[in-house]
């Protein structure tokens, strides 16, 4: 990141020992309990949940290196490798930076002092408004990431169809309540930050967001390191962040550089991905390494699409392809001898073996007294009416 350096009900968190109703006590040391704040998630009316596919974000970030006409490339790249939205980073150095900013070592290769980097990768708000319409006219969300206040106005005027708050921001209560008043969904990032952290932010959220008429939020398990290692991707985040903050859902920001790490934040629960897209990987700038090419992006949402096939809807069911080795694989309830019609039946008179097609064999000690209302041959199962007994 170049500028940092619903369907279920919503549950608000309270520090322990503040009186809230109906309390719950956590594992992770707080309280919970049923709020109307969070609100049912949809960008550009893609409802987001889980039951919904996964929404994939392509982050253009500064990808673009300032440039109009490369953002648009890019937002094309986006809809062709098969993205639902793509994003962009509004900032001016001028209003994020103080006289003592200084460069993540990441950034270091790629400048030598904040201000000069980033005030050459801003793009400006014609070009951010050209890029919202070329993704519109490709089907795809516009999602920008505000970092200063001084940009609400711009932000209204941009009308985008979600906002993004960047992980060094994930605890800047003024910037998220700001966010949070344009009255459309807000995606948290939460880098860099211990869980504990995020206990005002959850608070806000929820407040603010109950004295709204409209409005949603949710949160992103991120790892704030460009690029992280698969060993760092810490995706167990991803449910774990969605029941602290009490939400239905929550999603993942990678910045890893494997194609895989997508499908695997679906099996870990992501609904909502975000991944940088470049041109060129080698090309000179503070994200392009944490980036994935046109072709490689592709094979990242093919992974995400392939995970959410494997995942299924979720619980577990049968499945229509198990049914016939369930018949043939279970067991059932076998005579040992030729048994007649009013036989009482004795524990020596049964067996269990397969198919599974007769009296299930978790029956066999309810069969055994009961009466025979018809004849069963020898190592034949006993057939489900063969006697008085509810099979379940």
């Amino acid at each position: 990141q170049a500028a940092s350096g619903t369907p279920s009900s919503d549950i608000e968190r309270t520090l322990p020992g503040t009186e809230c109703t109906g309390p719950a006590a956590s594992d992770a040391g707080y309280v919970e309990h049923r709020s109307p704040g969070l609100g049912a998630f949809a960008i550009a009316g893609r409802k987001l949940g889980p039951a919904e596919p996964v929404y994939v974000i392509a982050e253009l970030g500064v990808n673009h290196g300032g440039s109009r006409e490369k953002a648009l490339a890019l937002t094309e790249a986006a809809a062709e490798a098969g993205a639902d939205a793509v994003k962009l980073q509004l900032f001016d150095p001028r209003l994020l930076l103080s006289e003592a900013a200084a460069l993540a070592a990441y950034q270091e290769a790629a400048a030598d002092d904040p201000f000069a980097m980033l005030d050459r990768l801003q793009l400006s708000p014609e070009a951010m408004h050209r890029v919202r319409e070329a993704a519109h006219e490709r089907g795809l969300g516009f999602v920008v990431t505000c970092f200063s206040l001084e940009h609400e106005a711009l932000m209204r005027e941009l009308a985008v169809d979600a906002v993004k708050i960047a992980s060094p921001d994930c605890v800047n209560l003024p910037l998220i309540g700001a966010m949070l008043g344009l009255d459309g969904p807000v995606l948290i990032s939460t880098g860099a930050a211990e869980r504990a952290e995020l206990e005002p932010t959850f608070r806000q959220v929820v407040g603010q967001l109950a004295g709204q008429v409209a409005g949603a939020a949710r949160f992103m398990q991120c790892v704030s390191s460009y690029p992280a290692e698969l060993g760092d991707a810490a995706l167990g985040g991803i449910r774990d962040l969605a029941a602290a903050s009490g939400t239905d859902f929550a999603g993942y920001s990678d910045h890893t550089t494997g194609v895989e790490t997508g499908g695997l934040a679906v099996a870990a629960g992501a609904r909502v991905i975000e991944k940088h897209l470049t041109h060129d990987r080698a090309a000179v700038g503070p994200d392009h390494a944490a980036s994935l090419d046109p072709s490689q992006f592709a094979e990242y949402v093919r992974g995400i699409r392939r995970a959410e096939a494997a995942m299924g809807t979720g619980g577990k069911t049968l499945r229509d392809c198990e049914r016939d080795v369930r018949r043939v694989a279970r067991q059932s309830v076998c005579a040992v001898r030729d048994l007649k019609a009013g036989d009482v039946l004795a524990r020596t008179d049964l067996t269990i073996k397969r198919p599974g097609t007769g009296i299930p064999a978790a029956h066999l000690d309810d069969v055994v007294g009961q009466t025979l209302k018809q004849d069963v041959a020898a190592n034949h199962p006993l057939p489900t009416d063969a006697v008085d007994l509810a099979i379940g």
